[in-house]
């Protein structure tokens, strides 16, 4: 009878040994098949993965909540047109119009969940990833060193051709503002949050006052009114707004003018902090687009749309 146990123990023992090992080896096997998803030297994510299937079965984090969730969901401020704007013609999600807007809906498309789209102010939308309440923030975000060492920040996919901060101003003042000395007794505004906030605080140190606001469109209303002297804006965003409201009375003013580093031009789209994967899936999808040269199609759609709603 002991001895028959003892056979048995063996038995146990080298059929446990042999469980053991097979589970180390088919770990060890995933571990060598598991993609690496990593980062650049500038903290974004620049490689792609294969996109055509769909969610990967390996999926982790927030791409394995959007599969399970089926919906993505995308943070966008939508008063920057022609990358996003309001259609008030449309109800519902379709009324989030834009060559940023179409981005958004192929990403979802390709991820086979729906989209999402949630308002808010443009200095909410990265907050919005980092706690969870978003999965992608797409809002012409360009690429800052911080906001790449806070959130995961995609390869560019929209390339001005030299992406440049002016200064809003009124025609009448034209003649008086036309240097960076010349704002020392003004009221200065800028979009919370944006580039352009970051370059008009790091080149102009002497000011009246210093406001920020949610939406480029504020920028604009405050100066026409009054309210504040010189804006920060995009140079072609300004220049587009102001052809389509010739009677506005504002201008940019000459002399006053600050360039985006080379290395950080195009328009981005954030994640979470850590989310690789997810960023190798949108990268993926940004392949695609620039590709088949899709975002130049929706922009120059959305930018008739917008000159038709005077936007």
């Amino acid at each position: 009878m002991n001895s028959i146990r003892k056979t048995r123990r063996r038995l146990y023992s080298v059929g446990m040994m042999a469980l053991i090992l097979a589970c180390l080896c088919i770990m060890g096997s995933m571990a060598e098949e598991a993609p690496e998803y990593t980062e650049n030297a500038l903290n974004y994510v620049e490689n792609s993965m294969d996109v055509s299937q769909g969610i990967p079965d390996n999926a982790i984090g927030v791409l394995l909540r959007i599969r399970r969730n089926g919906v993505l969901r995308v943070a966008t401020e939508p008063y920057f047109a022609p990358q996003e704007f309001i259609d008030p013609a449309l109800d519902g999600q379709d009324q989030y119009q834009g060559a940023d807007m179409e981005l958004a809906r192929l990403i979802a498309e390709r991820m086979g969940v729906e989209l999402s789209i949630v308002p808010m102010g443009f200095a909410d939308v990265l907050t919005a990833v980092a706690e969870d309440q978003c999965d992608l923030a797409i809002s012409a975000l360009s690429f800052t060193p911080g906001r790449a060492a806070s959130n995961e920040m995609s390869k560019g996919y929209y390339f001005a051709d030299v992406p440049r901060c002016s200064i809003l101003i009124r025609e009448a003042d034209a003649g008086e503002i036309n240097s960076i000395d010349s704002l020392a007794q003004k009221i200065l505004i800028a979009q919370q949050g944006s580039v352009q906030e970051t370059m008009m605080i790091g080149n102009i140190m002497h000011y009246q006052e210093f406001r920020r606001v949610s939406t480029t469109r504020m920028i604009y209303t405050a100066i026409e009114k009054g309210e504040a002297d010189a804006g920060a804006v995009d140079r072609d965003t300004a220049l587009e707004y102001i052809s389509r409201n010739p009677q506005c009375g504002l201008t940019l003013a000459e002399g006053i003018e600050f360039a985006l580093d080379d290395q950080y031009r195009g328009d981005r789209i954030a994640a979470k902090k850590d989310e690789l994967q997810l960023m190798y899936f949108v990268n993926g999808v940004i392949d695609e687009v620039l590709e088949k040269n899709l975002y130049t199609e929706w922009i120059e759609k959305a930018r008739a749309r917008a000159n038709e709603l005077g936007l």
